[in-house]
């Protein structure tokens, strides 16, 4: 190993803005939530496949360059003025995921994490804080499905966050010999709006913190103190039946 026998003078960065070449031939314009190509790292309006950088500060004109002819200066954290899709008084903290440059909404399925509800706004707009290099998804390394009716878990479901956003759905559960892995099990309604139950096999129980389970009996997020946000992680291939491996919210073993 070498050491430094002279000064290095490093450049340093400091501040909030950043900065990435464009992808060619495209206008970014000011505001929009900012995407990272992962084949190029080039800059564009935020698609699904991209990594979120921040939202533009201004116009960016690029329609007639090359890539990377042009560069945009992007604000990576702060707290934004959004249109949400849906958004109440109760969602506070809850995640704000993009599917593009200017559609946000609370559901993982097919979005992007840009940050957090810092303040409740009006109907359908909020404050959200977004801080690049400090934020996580909350779901991040999940692979996200939306289900607004019955359907039957099997092991193809493990790794996935399932998405519900209709009242009264059963999610049947596979019989706890029938396969492993983790599934999780997501309410994005609205405070007392959905609820749900999963439906175990009939030799089965769902156990877990505080959750004694009998056979037979659903687990239900209990729809009138529900939550958008709830959630619950089941691991099976247990003997007994799935175990509850972390939960948020208000739920309770069918009577």
């Amino acid at each position: 190993m070498t050491t430094l026998a002279a000064d290095a003078n490093r450049v340093y960065e400091i501040g909030d803005v950043q900065e990435y070449p464009v992808i060619a031939s495209d206008i970014l314009y000011g505001d929009a939530a900012i995407g990272l190509v992962a084949a190029s790292g080039n800059a564009r309006p935020l698609t699904s496949a991209d990594l979120f950088v921040g939202f533009a500060e201004r116009q960016t004109d690029n329609a007639s360059g090359a890539a990377g002819d042009k560069t945009i200066r992007v604000r990576k954290r702060g707290v934004v003025k959004l249109s949400v899709a849906g958004a109440v008084a109760t969602d506070v903290l809850q995640p704000v995921y993009a599917t593009d440059d200017n559609a946000f909404s609370f559901s993982p399925v097919g979005g992007v994490f840009v940050g957090f509800v810092e303040r409740f706004v009006s109907s359908g707009v909020v404050m959200a804080a977004f801080d690049v290099d400090g934020f996580r998804d909350p779901h991040a390394g999940l692979v996200a499905e939306l289900h607004s009716t019955n359907f039957a878990v099997d092991v193809q479901d493990a790794g996935k966050v399932i998405v519900i956003d209709t009242d009264g759905v059963v999610v049947t559960l596979p019989a706890t010999a029938a396969g492993g892995g983790r599934v999780r099990f997501l309410n994005i309604g609205a405070y007392g709006a959905v609820g749900f139950s999963l439906s175990p096999n009939a030799s089965d129980k769902v156990q877990g913190p505080d959750i004694g389970g009998t056979d037979n009996k659903d687990l239900i997020n209990t729809k009138a103190t529900a939550r958008r946000g709830d959630f619950v992680d089941l691991v099976f291939g247990q003997t007994d039946g799935p175990c509850v491996t972390a939960i948020r919210g208000t739920w309770a073993t069918e009577g």
